[in-house]
């Protein structure tokens, strides 16, 4: 991939240091090392995004079911735990 682009920022030079002993130690060019600490997060953001899509799809299922099912209170819902254990209340 042709690189085209320059990215500059300010960081703390004791950071800066052990970053670049750091890369140098994995025998690695710096700017390899941010170009795939960058696609790492891109790749946490888009997954996180999606789990985020998948858990608010599953809410809003189990919403819709609810309503057109009626779904259980919360003392039907221990009543029925209560009876599976065998420890059911008269």
């Amino acid at each position: 991939m042709t690189k085209e682009a320059v990215f500059t920022m300010k960081l703390e030079s004791d950071l800066r240091s052990a970053f670049l002993a750091a890369a140098a130690d994995a025998h690695r060019p710096a700017s390899q090392i941010v170009r795939d600490l960058m696609r790492d997060y891109i790749k946490q953001q888009a997954d996180r995004r999606e789990y985020e899509a998948f858990l608010h799809a599953k809410v809003a299922a189990a919403r819709t079911s609810l309503r057109e099912d009626g779904g259980l209170d919360h003392d039907d819902v221990a009543a029925e735990f209560a009876r599976q254990r065998g420890t059911a209340q008269p």
